[in-house]
This record gives C-alpha cells, structure tokens and sequence, in this order.
C-alpha cells in the first residue's frame, strides 16, 4: 500500500484554471468543466502537481463567480456536480490534485440566507451579515470604502440599517462574530472535502472578521508621490479587515482539514501593508498551509525586490510557508507587466519562468503562462469586468488576463470554442497558441516543460533553504540548499558576474569564460556546485 504524502503541497506547483475561459465544450462561448475535464492530460504532461480552479458555484455573476449563492452545487454556466465529479476522478487519474476556490467572506445578495437577514432585525438569520445603524445624520457608521468604488456600507430600509459589502454592494460580508456562520461555512468545505477535492483556495483570507466597534480607518501613513486614484488606497485597514481573531478561525479550518489525508490551505493575503509578514502570521503554528500576497503580482521587477520578500517571509516565519506567483486572473500578466525589463516577450518570459520555478516557497501558475501569453488590450465596450468598467480608463480592469485560453492558431477563436466567446480572442494572444510551441524546440512552452521536470527531479528546488549571494543591480543570485546556484539577469543589457565552476542545469543568453559567467539580456542560469 503507497504511503500517503501528507506534505505534497510543500514546494508544489499548482496551475491556475479560469474555468470560463480555459475550454468550451458545449460550444455557448463559456468554458466549463468538461472542457477542464478534455484538457487535463496537456495539463498532466507540463509537470504541475495541482490545479486550482476558480470559482464553479451558483451565482449571479456580478463578479464573475465571486458572489456565490449557494455553496454546495455547480453553476450551469460550468456543468453539473456529476461533471465536477467526472474531473476530479480524471485529474486523480493523472496524478493531478484538484483545489477549488472558496469565497467565504462574503456571499451573493441573491443567496437565501442574505434575503432572509434583510428582511428584518429578528429573524433567524438576522445576524449572519454585518449590520449597523446610520449615524444620527444619515450617513453610514464609519468610514469604511469598497474595493470596487464607495463606501463599503448600503443602505437596507426594510431593517433600517447598513449592511457592510467590502466589494460590490452584491457581495454581502458575513458576521463571523456569529460562531453559527463559522460553523456553516466549515459545512460547506465539508461538503467538497466528501467529493474528494485535495485543498481549498482562500478568497481574501484577511477580510473574514471586522472591528466589532466599527471604528474608521485611518489615512495610509505611508509617503506617495502623487495621490491614489483609488480612494480605497488612501486608508491604512486597519479596522475593516486584518482583525486578530482571524486567526483562531484559521486554526479551525485547519482542524477539519487535517480530518482528511493529504488536504491543504492556501490562502489570498489581499493587502499593501505589511503583507508579506502577514503571510507569514497566517502560516505559522496550526493555521494555513501556505499563503500568498500581491507582492510579486505587481509593476516591481528588480533583484532587491524578489530578495526582499523572500528573506522577509522566511526570517518572519521560519516555520511557515509561502506560495509565489507572478501572475493570476486579478492582475496584468507578468509578460506584459514587466516588458520594459525584456529584451523580447519571450526571452522575458523564460527567465520569469525559471527564476519562479527556482523559488523556495510552493508556485503557482497562471494558465496561458508557460505559453508567454500577453495582456489583451480590450475597448471599453469589450469590458465585462465591474472593476474595469468603475474605474476606466485609470485602470482597465481584470479582463485583459482573463481572454480565452488560445489552443489552435489557425481555428475559430484559437480553439476555445466554436461560438463567440464571452471576451474576444485577438490576433496578439492567438499568436501564442500552444500548437505553435508544443514540441517545438526553443519555444516557451518546451521551456516550463523542462523547468517543471527540473524542479520535480531536484527536490532541493522544491524545499531547499535559500542563501542569497550581495551583488549588484540588475543581477539576482542565489544558492537552493547548497547545491544549486541561480543566477539571473533582471535587465535587457548585458552583464557579467564572477562564479565558481559548477554543471550547468539549464541556461538561456549565458556563457562561462575564464571565471565569469556572461549573461546576455534576461539571460540565466542554474549551476549544480
């Protein structure tokens, strides 16, 4: 009998699938999970250990899935709980592990238990939202405001009160004060622990509990050049999330996890104060598994940069455990991102693949990754996103890096589906279709192959201890576990370093002569001492 790894999650790679836009099946111009389903062995064949879905709930849609109205089953849009069932026993076949996103903050205003607390002060569910009453002039109890625009208070006159939506006003927040909804909401993971999925993505993991008295937010303390152009970014949270009772509500999520073989816990940091260390709270003792912030996730490309947030989580939280990503369905992909930083689109996107990879920490990659995919450019009228369309042209929202999954260059819509899909496919992203890389050399994809293959046969890759070697700007270098040296070129010019002999296990744009390795623009390399 093979034994159960209870610590596969440490140092895995998981690949992110945005389910509407990975594979269309039905031919409605929305993916699903039987188009999930059809791709899994292309997924299987990269070399990931996991895939993580976004969310497949019932809902609305107001945000895309993150507003779910009921927990326990699968919206049509993506299939059926039979459907759900079929991938899971498919991607176990592969050897794949399944995690799902879990939204539990907050609900959809549509779900039964919000239209019932709405209803009325003293009903049964009168007090599983955050409810207050208006200042005696009107306006709400503090100054709380909404990541998507406002303040995060609406109005409710069958109660009388405000009811607290830390995103849209159809995103109601939960009162976790409740042990009840606690409770609930542990049911609900239950729920698709039984169905066999092998882990949970924590949506807004920070944002659960809120200041019982309500008090402001104060103003960000931090000095800026110029003013945010989101008064959201103004606030330092101080009050409206980030609560320290988060954290014994972590620790029960981790009890029933640990119910089960082989489950973990990763958890979304969204936060700019302090995240990193935030991370590493979250993830220390019996709470999380692994957690993840914005930090890479944003414009900053420099070696002090990466060692910063590596040496920081690590001497924070030397017994917790971080997962690294440089791109997902929230933020501009890291090609375009960074461009300025490449000397072309693909050799940029090698050495962010290989410089990810060679991180110590679990990875997470964003579908359309390992095939340099680019940030669509999308008009207004193209727009789907809330974010984007709020806010526009200031910020462009998140539909950029949620097009279609390109497939087939030469097919209609590169192979998503037959039907219009819900974001266009543009000739820019078409031109990254993995039938033009697969099994051709040189090609990105043929690159995160064998990346991912190095990474699962060195394990010191996967959990090696970090030693970051002082050099100079652009130039990164760092020993995995004493045995393996990495050094990279953040630049687009070229650089030079002195370095020990070592076996080369893999390189782009590097050449050793007389004790220095040279490196050309983006150019790396991985040296086994």
């Amino acid at each position: 009998m093979t034994a159960v790894n209870n610590d596969w999650w440490k140092g895995s790679v998981t690949y992110q699938i945005y389910p509407r836009s990975y594979q269309d099946s039905n031919q409605d111009g929305i993916g699903d999970l039987p188009g999930i389903t059809a791709r899994l062995p292309y997924i299987a064949d990269l070399g990931v250990d996991a895939i993580w879905l976004s969310p497949i709930f019932t809902s609305p849609m107001a945000d895309m899935g993150y507003d779910v109205s009921d927990y326990t089953d699968i919206d049509p849009l993506f299939g059926t709980l039979d459907d759900f069932d079929a991938m899971v026993a498919r991607a176990h076949e592969l050897g794949l592990k399944v995690i799902i996103d879990q939204v539990l903050s907050h609900s959809s205003d549509r779900h039964p238990f919000f239209q019932e607390s709405r209803m009325s002060r003293d009903n049964p569910k009168a007090d599983w939202y955050v409810w207050a009453d208006p200042n005696l002039d009107g306006t709400p109890p503090n100054n709380w405001q909404a990541l998507f625009g406002g303040a995060a208070w609406q109005w409710e006159p069958r109660r009388q009160q405000y009811y607290l939506h830390n995103f849209l006003k159809e995103q109601p927040d939960f009162n976790f004060h409740n042990p009840a909804v606690q409770d609930w909401l542990l049911g609900t993971m239950r729920f698709w622990l039984e169905r066999g999925v092998d882990g949970f993505r924590l949506d807004t993991v920070n944002f659960y509990f809120h200041d019982v008295l309500l008090r402001s937010d104060p103003p960000d303390y931090r000095k800026k050049e110029k003013r945010d152009w989101h008064p959201y970014h103004m606030q330092y949270h101080l009050f409206s999330k980030n609560q320290p009772e988060n954290l014994a509500f972590l620790q029960k999520m981790r009890v029933l996890l640990d119910q089960y073989d082989a489950r973990t816990l990763v958890g979304e940091v969204g936060e700019s104060h302090h995240a990193v260390e935030m991370m590493g709270q979250y993830t220390s003792g019996n709470r999380l598994h692994m957690a993840y912030s914005f930090e890479m996730l944003g414009p900053k490309f420099s070696a002090r940069h990466f060692r910063d947030q590596i040496e920081t989580f690590f001497s924070q939280a030397p017994d917790g455990w971080p997962c690294w990503a440089f791109s997902n369905h929230d933020v501009v992909r890291h090609v375009s991102r960074w461009r300025e930083h490449g000397v072309s689109e693909a050799a940029l996107a090698k050495q962010a693949c290989a410089l990810l990879l060679s991180m110590q920490g679990s990875i997470c990659i964003y579908q359309g990754e390992e095939l340099g995919q680019t940030d669509t450019e999308l008009e207004y009228h193209e727009l789907t996103d809330v974010q984007g369309i709020a806010f526009w042209p200031e910020d462009k929202g998140r539909d950029g890096c949620r097009t279609p999954m390109v497939w087939q260059h030469d097919a209609p819509f590169a192979g998503f589906s037959e039907a219009a899909p819900w974001l266009p496919v543009k000739a820019t992203q078409a031109a990254h279709a993995m039938d033009t890389q697969l099994d051709v050399q040189g090609s990105v994809l043929e690159f995160y192959r064998q990346m991912l293959h190095l990474r699962r046969e060195h394990e010191i890759l996967r959990a090696g201890e970090t030693v970051f070697q002082d050099t100079e700007e652009p130039i990164l270098s760092f020993v995995r576990g004493g045995e393996i040296r990495c050094i990279f070129n953040l630049s687009s010019e070229p650089q030079q370093i002195e370095c020990i002999e070592g076996s080369i296990l893999i390189s782009e744009g590097a050449d050793r002569e007389s004790g220095l390795v040279k490196l050309a623009g983006n150019g790396f390399v991985l040296l086994k001492l």
